[in-house]
Formats: structure tokens, sequence, C-alpha cells
């Protein structure tokens, strides 16, 4: 296999899952006795443009199809991310009502949303039915295609070139990346921004956030390989900030090449930051999987001596990253009974792999379990709010990564 970006041949290995079904694939209780699709999860690194990516993927329609079950409004402090989002972007860039705003994966409208609150022509491009039918009961308009140079072509031809184009959370998703960044920008205005938030690989590194690794996730991304792609489609990041979302992420804010806005200094801190590091250093990469092994261990570990000891431990948040855990480590309902998640789309389902039941948050209080298990760490304390109660029978919260931690 060659790199997706840059076509050197792939020869080294940074993590090895094994094999695991899509992430999101969540199951019926009929479909629990018919065959799973698994796929290799595998990471391969660049040795030249150093793009962590999957050594092998599914088609896209397979990972991301009608009833796609992620809601990005299930998480208020992700809808109090993306609100806020929308302030700074209003004061910073001067956007009104003649301006035009693109959003690509809107999803659910948890962000569009706040534009057409401002007055704000806005469209937003979801590929899966499900979320893009919620968008538009709030009124957003949606494009149901995926997005690349074709789409951002047609766009321009009509006329329709974005002052804002932000992604959050999809430059990962995305089987062609190079595709996808020159739609971006031939979808940009002359003059316009474009702002990328993805998780950033440095933390994924430094925290073990092995979990964060399924089929849907397509590149693991650091700021050097960004400003990379970017350039190779004619775009330039003039500035970068560091945000705590997903565990650490980066929003970087992008332009076209010949734009006069000055780089800002975020931007040579950050790359100083990765370099340091050792993001350019393959002995990095090579010492990833065991790091990851003791993880998996410590999980399976702690999991086995509930059950011998006949504690009860449940999980909340039926989350992909809790998937790729349990499925790594092999963790089936004998060692964790259920999952709870708010998000109606998910209850009533099975995880891929697992087969663990998922249920209403009300579960908890009538199985009061000794241990819940916080399957998406990333909104730990969001979760620990919701569940205080479990404290009142002497309930405890537990995380996995980066090493157990019992709360």
């Amino acid at each position: 296999m060659n790199c997706r970006h840059c076509a050197e041949p792939l020869q080294h290995t940074f993590l090895d899952l094994g094999f695991a079904p899509p992430s999101n694939a969540y199951l019926s209780e009929a479909e629990l006795s018919a065959p799973e699709t698994y796929f290799p999860l595998k990471l391969k690194v660049c040795g030249n443009c150093w793009l962590v990516q999957t050594e092998d993927y599914a088609k896209a329609d397979l990972l991301f199809s009608k009833d796609y079950a992620y809601f990005s409004s299930t998480s208020s402090s992700w809808l109090a991310h993306a609100a806020r989002y929308v302030d700074e972007m209003l004061g910073r860039l001067g956007l009104g009502a003649d301006s035009f705003v693109v959003e690509v994966a809107a999803n659910d409208g948890y962000l569009l949303k706040n534009v057409l609150a401002a007055g704000i022509p806005c469209l937003g491009i979801e590929p899966t039915a499900s979320t893009a039918a919620a968008a538009e009961r709030l009124g957003i308009p949606v494009l149901r295609e995926f997005f690349g140079e074709d789409l951002g072509r047609r766009l321009a031809r009509e006329g329709r070139q974005a002052d804002l184009i932000v992604g959050n959370n999809v430059f990962a998703h995305i089987p062609d990346i190079n595709d996808f960044s020159r739609g971006l920008k031939a979808a940009l205005k002359p003059g316009g921004t474009i702002t990328l938030e993805f998780p950033h690989l440095m933390r994924l590194i430094e925290h073990v956030q092995f979990d964060t690794v399924y089929h849907e996730h397509f590149s693991y991304l650091s700021l050097y390989t960004v400003s990379r792609i970017l350039a190779a489609a004619g775009l330039r990041v003039f500035d970068v900030e560091e945000l705590p979302t997903h565990g650490g992420s980066l929003r970087v804010f992008a332009c076209h090449v010949d734009d006069e806005r000055a780089d800002g200094p975020a931007i040579a801190a950050v790359l100083a930051a990765e370099a340091a590091a050792g993001l350019r250093q393959l002995t990095v990469y090579a010492a990833f999987q065991q790091r990851v092994d003791e993880v998996k261990d410590g999980l399976l570990t702690f999991l086995l001596e509930q059950k011998r000891t006949g504690k009860k431990v449940a999980a909340y948040g039926a989350a992909a990253k809790g998937n790729t855990l349990l499925n790594y480590a092999g963790v089936k309902p004998d060692l964790l009974p259920f999952v709870c998640d708010a998000a109606p789309s998910k209850q009533g389902k099975y995880l891929p792999g697992s087969h663990v039941p998922i249920f209403a948050p009300a579960r908890m209080a009538q199985e009061k379990p000794d241990i819940v298990l916080i399957l998406p760490w990333n909104i730990a304390a969001e979760v620990m709010q919701q569940l205080h109660y479990i404290r009142e029978w002497g309930g405890r919260f537990a995380t996995a990564a980066p090493a157990l931690e019992i709360r």
C-alpha cells in the first residue's frame, strides 16, 4: 500500500488491533444471529509525510449508512462547544446576512442551527440520511452527498462559494484526503476561511488514546502533516488553536495560498511541540503497541477481578471508542452485562462485536452497579455529573485509558 497523500510506499506499522466490525454498526436483536462483517484495523505511518493511516479500509458507504447512529446533539458539552465556536467566528470573521457558511459533515444540525439563528445563509453537506433528516427538521438546507473535489467545483459553478467552510471531526474520516482538500479549495470564496477540527495525533500518542482508532477514522493527524496536505491543494494554514475536545484536538484555520493574512505565532509553537514529541521519528511509533497492550491488559485484569469478587460493572456511552476498546480486549457480556446511552437511536440495540446490550440511562438506577465504566472518557466529567446519583449506593466511576482509573 502507498501513502494516501504522498504515494510513498508504507513500510512502518504504528498499531495493529487485529480485526473489528465497523464501530458504529450497532446490531438489532435479530441481527445477533447473522454473520458480522469484520475488517482489519491496522495503522501505518508514512516515513515521508508522517501521515498515520488505516492500512485497509471499507467503502465509505458501508461505514456511513443511512441509519448511521451517531448524532452530535446527544452531547450537551459538544453543543456548547459548537455554540461558542459560532459566536467566535461571527466576531472574528465579521460574518453577516450577506455571508455564506458551509459545513461539511453537518450531522444533525448541531452547529449550523446557531448560524441559522444568527440570520446567516448556510448549507449543510451530510451523506447519512438519518442525521441529515434531523438537520432538515431544524430548517437547515442539506445536500445529502459525500464531499470532494467534484462537489466543491459544482458549488463554485453555482455561485455558492463559502465565506466560511466548517469541518469538525471530518478530515480524519476521509478515504481520499487529497480529493477532499481540493474540494475545500474549490468551494472557498476568495478571502474566505476554512476551519478544520480533528483529534491531535500528538495527544493520541501521549495519552495512549488507541480507542480513538476505528475504521471510520482513515487518518490520524498532526499540524505538520495537515499543513502539507492543504498546501498541496493550494491552501495555507494561517493559524491553529489547541482544544480540549476529544482528548486534545487542533482547530486549524486555512485560506487560499495567496491570501494576505499573516501566519499566527501559534503555528510555530505547535510544530515545535510536535517535533519535541518525536512525531517525525519512527521510534515513537514503534513503541506504541506495547503501551496499548498494557492498557488492554489492565482493563481485562480489572473486569475479571470484579467478576471474581461478585461486583457488578456496567458501562456508560455506546461510543465508537468504546467499541474499539472492548473488541480489542475481547470483552463480552459476561464481564460487562450492559451499557447505557442517552441516544434513542442506540437504545435497544447491541454493540458491534461484543454484543453488549444498550439501554437508556434509567437502567443504572434499576441495576445499581458498583462500577460504571465510562467508555467516552473525553466527556467523563459530563457523564459523572449526569450519573452523580450512583454515589448514593456507593457506586464509583472508572476509565480505562491512558491507565485504569477509579474515581
